[in-house]
């Protein structure tokens, strides 16, 4: 940077071509220091220069400087979007180098997406043409980024096979920078397969290129990563060690995101030895430096360990807030989402509104000259015009036909979710504002029942086999609770991996029998995936509904509150069973607030009637 501020003046000033590689490189080189505001300002004006100048080549790199920087931030719908119209723009060009670019980020962003089919097609494709060219650099760029795909789709040997190709060009280049870049790849390809060994030797070869070429910024990525491989080997010294290093040369590089690494990674080997105060203290300090970047998803990932190691450690109250936490980040998360799919729905909505709109009036002024036509054809010849105006009214009413069935279909895809064709959260909430409590049948024997259901180990699944794994198990599940429950009984895709079913009517003394049916229903269903056959389990929370107290029915949103904390209690007692609220204690001496801050604290004093259904072998029912 202090170079390339140096000549900024000649820079800014020099011929078209030097210009644009010049803003490149400024752009490229903020957003190495964090910069980002100043790199996205650069990208900008190189995007505007290309503009202003017809200039293909420009405004592909200055679209990709832009979408690395939105990746940055999460908005990886934008980052995606500017990657592929960055790659429209390079493949107009002859700049190999650029292609080569464009094309391997085009990869990334379908592999992001989960899109592997098409990720492979861009990869290769990069591969090819930078094979094509001759140029070592370009032709490890590409093959690492494919090192990195067939490591995701679980095809191990193409990976390591790939992995020597690049290695053998990185060679060829003489650049220690790509061989380091490599030796990560290697790592995170014998992590994969449990060949710790071999990653670790790879990461301590790595270390040493880069200290050798005085690369601090890859030296305390290493660093980090040495750490996490540690943890995996339980070698808890080193890696609190490594990961002290790290957290060193974060700082230097004023690197929050890596120093917010290196504390979660001190945290859990401290965790693991059981100083507990020590790690509790350094993973609260990474994750509030996630929560200063605003980075939410990998807050929420951080979580779920976090939660994890404290039960690992005994702390169950610390893990059940972690979990807490990590819904929490979860519902928002999911509301970001739902938001954006509403605006977009709104959008699509309105364009095909105008559409409709044109259409219509394209309509009407077709209809005013058919009516002139038959007034003519009336004073000419009275019943051949009878005949033209019963076609036309015929063909108005197979219209109206047809517009009738088409917003039907948009209502029924407005309550849907579309992987499991399962009603939505929107759907259940309007129902439910609309739908009065009285009119559920509740009675002395009969009642309404509410279960929650969270699928156990889900993000294990996703990470293991990947998203298409896991859209498959929600899919499976969904169509065995359609099997376990009755037709007239309501099933809600809740939002991620939860569910949420609403029964109407069912016997008061039978909650307890549907829950232990759902626990046994879904643990019987084999998820194919491929070459594995995937077993599922999941933990429910449930309650009668309405669920009253001292004769008053708790508004629903409540009782769904409290449902969802029974749940939280199954996830935290074991998964693979259900905890269900079935009644209070004397009215006067219940505060629903105390309860809904510490379910379990209320049910260990008393104040609450509770039911335990344990799923699997254990299959038995406790009550309290």
């Amino acid at each position: 940077m202090p170079m390339l501020l140096a000549i900024e003046q000649e820079g800014r000033a020099a011929p078209l071509e030097l210009r644009i590689e010049f803003l490149n490189q400024l752009s490229g080189g903020y957003d190495g220091l964090g910069k980002l505001d100043e790199a996205l300002a650069v990208a900008e004006e190189l995007v505007a220069l290309g503009r202003r100048h017809g200039h293909n080549g420009a405004m592909a790199k200055g679209l990709l400087r832009k979408a690395y920087m939105a990746y940055r931030h999460a908005e990886l719908l934008d980052a995606h979007q500017l990657t592929w119209e960055a790659e429209r723009l390079a493949n107009q060009t002859d700049d190999v180098e650029l292609k080569v670019r464009a094309t391997i980020a085009a990869g990334d962003a379908f592999t992001e997406q989960g899109n592997f089919p098409k990720a492979l097609e861009r990869l290769q494709s990069a591969a090819a043409l930078a094979r094509k060219h001759g140029d070592p650099t370009q032709i490890v760029m590409s093959l690492n980024a494919l090192v990195e795909l067939y490591g995701q789709m679980r095809e191990y040997d193409k990976g390591f096979e790939t992995l020597a190709e690049a290695v053998a060009a990185a060679e060829k280049a003489r650049s220690p920078g790509r061989m380091s870049t490599l030796k990560h790849a290697e790592y995170s390809l014998a992590a994969a397969t449990g060949q710790y060994q071999r990653g670790l030797k790879a990461l301590l070869d790595s270390l040493a290129i880069e200290r050798s070429i005085g690369a601090d910024s890859m030296v305390a990525y290493t660093l980090a990563n040495l750490s996490d491989c540690y943890l995996k080997l339980r070698d808890y010294a080193n890696a609190a060690a490594y990961a002290e290093q790290s957290i060193v040369a974060a700082r230097a590089l004023n690197d929050a995101g890596l120093e917010a690494t290196g504390r979660l990674n001190l945290g859990q080997a401290y965790l693991a030895t059981g100083r507990l105060v020590d790690g509790k203290r350094h993973i609260e300090a990474g994750m509030s430096a996630y929560e200063n970047l605003g980075d939410q998803p990998e807050l929420q990932a951080v979580l779920v360990e976090y939660g994890q190691a404290l039960e690992r450690a005994g702390d169950l109250p610390g893990a059940l807030r972690a979990y807490h936490r990590e819904r929490k980040i979860s519902n928002e998360l999911f509301e970001r989402r739902r938001q954006r799919a509403v605006l977009d729905l709104q959008e699509k909505y309105e364009t095909e509104k105008k559409q409709r709109q044109i259409e219509l009036l394209r309509s009407e002024n077709e209809v005013n000259r058919l009516q002139q036509r038959v007034w003519w054809l009336l004073v000419a010849v009275f019943a051949l015009a009878s005949v033209v105006v019963g076609l036309l009214y015929r063909k108005v009413r197979h219209t109206n036909a047809q517009l009738h069935e088409k917003n039907k279909e948009l209502k029924q895809q407005s309550v849907r979710d579309p992987l499991t064709g399962l009603y939505n959260r929107r759907h259940f909430l309007d129902y439910m504002r609309t739908t009065p409590q009285a009119l559920v049948q509740a009675g002395p024997d009969q009642c309404g029942a509410l279960f929650l259901l969270d699928v156990d180990h889900f993000k294990h699944i996703n990470d293991t086999f990947g998203h298409a794994a896991g859209d498959a198990v929600l899919t499976a599940i969904s169509n065995s609770l359609g099997e376990i429950l009755r037709e007239t009984d309501m099933i809600v895709r809740w939002g991620g991996e939860e569910f949420l079913a609403f029964l109407p009517s069912i016997p008061r003394s039978g909650l307890d029998e549907v829950a232990q049916r759902i626990l046994s229903g879904i643990s019987a269903v084999a998820v194919a995936h491929g070459e594995h056959r995937l077993a599922v389990n999941v933990s429910i929370g449930f309650a009668p509904f309405p669920l009253s107290c001292g004769g008053v029915a708790l508004p629903w949103e409540r009782a769904v509150n409290i449902v969802d904390m029974a749940l939280y209690m199954a996830k935290s007692h074991g998964r693979n069973r259900a905890y269900g609220v079935l009644g209070f204690a004397d009215p006067a001496q219940v505060c629903m607030e105390d309860i809904e801050q510490n379910l379990e604290g209320a049910w260990r004093a008393g104040k609450v009637k509770m039911s335990v259904v344990l799923g699997n072998q254990a299959s038995a029912v406790q009550a309290a």
